[in-house]
Formats: structure tokens, sequence, C-alpha cells
């Protein structure tokens, strides 16, 4: 009569007989690799236990506590064939299982899962530090020197008053003889994309333990795999209630939001997506497919596209990085469909956050150190940290309070954010494009005032956006008549006049796609670019009274948004076509926000310093003139003032009277007494 094996047998043969379909033995070789790298576990790839023994496979999902030792201990026995020193060296082996068939969602994790093996997605957003967690406490005896040993488990420790021995009281705790493993606590949170409409986000906390600690840190995407748990929620120090909360003790953690890739692609889906990229209107298509229901403005539709594909992120070898995502800042009127466009492009990209400036905090858009029930400090990750290799849209950023309006400033060019708060020192990763929305500060854009003066941005902000359009509410016959049919027609159908050629769950496919490429310019790119920006380049240098046009911000955004735009088609080089539609496109910015409203000519030191350079010319006028009659009088009259101003130069007083203002508003002169003017001394 045959004796079955039991399942510690079963699990042995598995590690030392599966062969991959070349005849590799998978589980030996890992075994051996673990050994030489010194580590502590060895990682099951699920797939392959089901495929050696299916019922074996489902007794480690239903019951992984008894079946984890029962791993453990098969993976040591199979270390001591591979390398018996090594096994007595470290005398255990952990089996680490990932890759579980059927993924459980966060939000549908329940009392049927307790005390079962699962695997589910999510995003960290909290990460406590590494703690050492005691395993097993020593305490020794101060009459009799015995040692007494007590495996620890649950949350409190377990502690004896009497000595079994002698009886005696005399006991103490001993660290030095103690077992302690590292072990540390994430909260991972449902992924913005998995969140069903107008429902919070829920989360659930993972405990993890001895060489799973710091893999993953806040902002990162990461599929654990794990045992469900319950525990007991309390009202006060003693009232213990019916309802228990749900944790998981991770036994597996794989980041998986590292690659650019975070959209399932079939071969299906890559088939469609390759026969879309050869269709000579595909660009067309692209444009028509975002943000079908809000009419026209297709050139800023054209922008929001190029942000969604973005550019190639380059590490220099000195470890500098350049930026590859691009901003981009709409500006307009009431009434224009700007946050409607924000939340479409949220929803569109394969990784995307909505929020609104009025209710973000610099805590909540970037990161914050909160304090754990236990007293210490954990940090936790924001929606700039959580939009990481996606798309923020920041609706109403001129409604943010000042100083958390700051905290974008290093995620916009840097793409990181750093904290430094309640002892704790980290930078966290924020490589998302920032696409923000804001409204003129009196209501209405006004076309005579510069774009620093017609929003409450600070320039610091404004100059690290690569494109910045007004959208002004204009009225025109022809335009109105299209816009109020298309309008009526949403409302009348429920549906777009025009169906999009490409819908969104495709259009989202695509778009993960198009991210794996890395174009590069082609020669021809590259002069048409550099053509461009010398020609712009020397029409400031014309003269000692020209505007700089372009400074090498705008040119590195002509290169990132000429790669985003070969990304639309596919291709791995840019080509001339690319550049010159980016050219196009940042002087039709530019023509929005550059124009010196004073004297027509474009000038990029509007949007770099706020102030056009005739402006920076009458304050200069105004201080030489303020400075020359102070040696005479002392105090300068206003009245002398506009005068000499009006006979050296030709400035007329109403224009001097609002530099003279700007002046005082800056701190740069003041007003001794009404009708008077003096330099601030600095």
């Amino acid at each position: 009569m045959k004796v079955e094996a039991g399942p510690e047998d079963r699990l042995r043969e598995f590690f030392r007989s599966f062969k991959t379909e070349a005849g590799e033995y998978r589980y030996r070789k890992r075994l051996a690799q673990v050994a030489v790298v010194g580590a502590r576990s060895v990682t099951v790839d699920f797939e392959d236990l089901i495929s050696h023994d299916p019922v074996l496979s489902r007794e480690v999902e239903a019951k992984p506590d008894e079946y984890f030792e029962y791993a453990n201990r098969a993976a040591w026995a199979q270390m001591k064939i591979e390398d018996p020193e090594y096994a007595e060296q470290v005398k255990r082996i952990l089996a680490r299982f990932r890759k579980l068939p059927e993924k459980t969602h966060l939000r549908k994790i329940g009392s049927e899962h307790v005390g079962t093996l699962i695997i589910m997605d999510g995003i960290i957003v909290r990460s406590t530090p590494v703690k050492p967690l005691i395993t097993r406490a020593t305490f020794q005896c101060r009459k009799c020197h015995k040692n007494i040993n007590i495996d620890q488990a649950g949350p409190l420790m377990k502690r004896i008053t009497l000595c079994p021995y002698c009886r005696s009281k005399a006991i103490e705790f001993s660290e030095k003889l103690s077992t302690f493993i590292n072990y540390q606590e994430l909260r991972v949170q449902e992924r913005p994309e998995d969140l069903p409409p107008g429902q919070l986000p829920r989360s659930i906390d993972v405990n993890l333990t001895e060489d799973l600690v710091d893999v993953a840190r806040p902002g990162d995407r990461v599929s654990v795999t794990g045992v469900v748990r319950a525990r007991q929620e309390f009202i006060g120090s003693k009232g213990r209630l019916r309802s228990f909360e749900l944790f998981m003790d991770a036994n597996y953690v794989d980041v998986v939001g590292k690659e650019a890739e975070v959209v399932e692609i079939s071969p299906e889906d890559e088939k469609k997506i390759l026969e879309l990229s050869k269709d000579p209107w595909i660009h067309r298509k692209l444009l028509m497919s975002l943000a079908p229901s809000i009419y026209g403005y297709n050139d800023i539709k054209e922008a929001l596209l190029y942000l969604l594909f973005g550019g190639s992120r380059k590490t220099l070898p000195d470890g500098v990085t350049i930026r590859g995502d691009a901003n981009v800042l709409l500006v307009g009127d009431p009434g224009t469909a700007k946050s409607a466009l924000l939340q479409y492009v949220a929803r569109t990209a394969p990784r995307g956050l909505y929020t609104s400036g009025r209710g973000s905090t610099a805590a909540g858009l970037t990161a914050a150190v909160l304090r754990e029930k236990t007293g210490g400090m954990v940090l936790e990750a924001g929606a700039l940290v959580l939009a990481d290799k996606g798309v923020a849209a920041i609706d109403e950023i001129d409604k943010m309070r000042p100083e958390d309006r700051v905290a974008i400033h290093e995620a916009m060019e840097q793409q990181t954010v750093s904290v430094a708060k309640g002892g704790i020192v980290a930078t966290l990763n924020a490589r998302a494009c920032v696409l923000a929305a804001a409204n003129p500060t009196l209501g209405r854009y006004d076309p005579y005032k510069l774009i620093a003066e017609n929003i409450n941005l600070p320039i610091t902000i404004l100059s690290r956006f690569d494109l910045i359009f007004v959208v002004r509410d204009v009225p025109d016959i022809d335009l109105d008549a299209k816009m109020t049919d298309h309008i009526l027609t949403l409302h009348r159908r429920g549906v777009t006049p025009e169906e999009p050629p490409i819908h969104l769950d495709l259009l989202r496919k695509y778009i993960s796609y198009a991210k794996r490429i890395e174009p590069i310019l082609s020669e021809e790119a590259e002069k048409e670019l550099r053509s461009f920006y010398l020609k712009m380049r020397s029409v400031s240098g014309s003269s000692t009274e020209s505007p700089i046009t372009i400074t090498p911000r705008q040119l590195e955004a002509l290169v990132r948004l000429s790669e985003a735009r070969a990304r639309a088609f596919l291709r791995d080089s840019v080509t001339v076509e690319d550049a010159r539609a980016i050219i196009r496109l940042v002087n039709v910015s530019l023509q929005d926000v550059g124009i010196d409203t004073t004297t027509g000519k474009m000038d990029i030191d509007i949007i770099m310093t706020g102030k056009s350079k005739s402006l920076r010319d009458a304050m200069s006028m105004v201080r030489t003139a303020i400075a020359d009659l102070e040696k005479e009088t002392g105090t300068v009259e206003e009245t002398k003032l506009y005068e000499t101003l009006m006979k050296r130069s030709g400035l007329e007083e109403d224009d001097a009277k609002k530099v003279v203002s700007q002046l005082l508003k800056e701190g740069i002169i003041y007003s001794p007494k009404p009708g008077h003017l003096k330099k601030t001394t600095s």
C-alpha cells in the first residue's frame, strides 16, 4: 500500500524537480543564486506551482499559515543539497509567492478572505520607519541565572513575573539574547484608475517583515501577495467592539509602477494600435478623440495631446536629469470649459489625478509627515507623488494659498518632492506632467495687460510652463452658432454630434503603448529647431532696445514637445514635420502671452520675469530721474518728476504714474508724505 506524501514532501519535490520548457531546474538554480547573493528568501511563481501540482497550489491559497512553514522547511532542505554551508549559516529560507492567477480588488477584500492568500494591486500612500519586532523574548532570573524564552505573537509583548525554576520575582528582560526581525507598516490605497466614479478611495494596512522592508516607498505602485487578517477594534482602552479591521501580512511585494507601461495591452490591442498608427489621418483622429464633447480649441487640444504622450526623460552621465514631461497652463474667462478639459485629460491619461487648487494644501499636493498611532512620524504621499509617471491636473491653481503653491516649484522642474520634517528627510519621485488652469484676477482676461497682471500666480511658477494658452470668451456670430448647435445636440441626444474615431479605452492604450518609444532627434529636425531658435535670438540681439523673444528653457520645451509628437505617430525619430508643427504651436502660445502690450513686440521676459523690456526700461528711467532730483531737493515732488520725465524721454504722465505705482508696490521707492517720493536706501 502506497503512503501518500505529506505537504512538505510535495513542496520539496517541487523545489527539486520543477523544470522549465528549456529543461532547466528553475528552483534549484534560484536557490543557488540565493546563496551567492546572501539572500534569505526564494521567489516562487505561483503559476509554476499550479502546473506542477494544482491541488497543492489550492491548499497553499486556502491555508497559507500552515503551508508557508512547509514551504520554508522544504526550501531549506533543498538548500542543504545545493549549498550545505550556506544552509547551516542561515538556518532558515523563506518561500515568497508571487503571480497568483486571480487578483482581488482592494475594494472587494472582505470577511470571506480572512486567513487566505490573495494578491492585490494598489499604490503606497504611507510608510512607517523600519523598526525591530521581537519574535522571541529572553528573560533572565537574577537569582538562579536561568534564561527563560517566550515566543511572541500578536501586538503586545508577553512577559513573565515569576521564574519557573526558583519562583523568584527578580526577572529582567534581556534584549541582547532576544530575537528580533525588521518590521514596517505600509498603507496601500486603491489606484486612481481603479476608483469607481464618485467614490472615496479605500485603503488597507500591510505589514512587512524581514527582507520585504524598504522595498517600496510612498508613491510606488505595488502588487502585494499576502494573508488577510482581522483585528478587533476598540473604544478607549478597554471597550472591545464586535467589528474587526482588516489588514494584510505581506508574503511578497512587487513594485510594478517603475516601468512606463501601466495599462495592460493584449496582442489584439497591439495589432489595432499598430494599424491605427499607419493611418494617414492618425493625427486628426487623435485630436478628434480628445474631449469630443468640448467644441473647438484645436490648438489647445493639440498641446494637451502632446502633454499626454510626453517626451523622453534623459539622465546625463553626471547624474543630472532633464525632464521629458511638458507642463501646460490654461488661463481664461469663466465658462470656457477649462475644468472639463482638465478632467478629461486626467481620465484619458494611463495614470491621472485631478485636484482643485481651492481645496489643496501643500501637504495634500506633495507629501506630508503625520503622527502615527504609536507616536512615531510617518510619510504620506500627496497628489503629485501619486501621479508619478502620469498627469496631475490642478484646477484653479490661482486660488491656492501662496504658501501652498510654493510646494509645486520643485515638482515642476526637478520632478521630485523633498520632505524634511519630524525627523524624516526624504526625496520622492513626482515625474508627472502638470496641467493647470487659472482664472483672471478681475474676472475676465484683459488683453491690454501683461499675463502677470492678469492672473494671481508668481512668475517662478509661470516660467515653468512649456505652453501657456489664453482662453477668451469673445462673441463671434459664426463660431457661436456652431457651438450652440454642438451643445444643444449634446443635450438632446446625450452623445457628441460626431462619434470620436478612437474610443477612450483604445486611446488610453495607444498613449500607453507610445510612451514605450524613445524618439531621437533627426538631423533635419535638429537643424529646423536650431534655425528657429537662432533666428529668434538674433531678433533679440539686433539692438539694445530689442526684447528677448526666446530663452534656452523654450528650446528644451521645443525638443520635448517634438518628441511627444513623434510618439503620437509611433515613430522612433523626430522629423522636420514634427519640429515645424511644434514651432507653430509655441508661436501660438507666445502670441497669447509673450507680447508686450505697450510695443506689440514678442518678449519672453513677460513670462520669465513678469515685466516686459519696455516696462523695465521705463522703471530704470524713473529711478534715475528720482535719484537726480533727490540730489537737488532731498525729496522729489511728483509733479516735478513727471515734468522732468516728459522733457527727458517723452514719457507721458499717465504712463509715468503707472511706473511709479509699480515701483511703490515693489518697495523700490516710497512716499514720505503725500505728493512726494524718495528712493528706498538699500
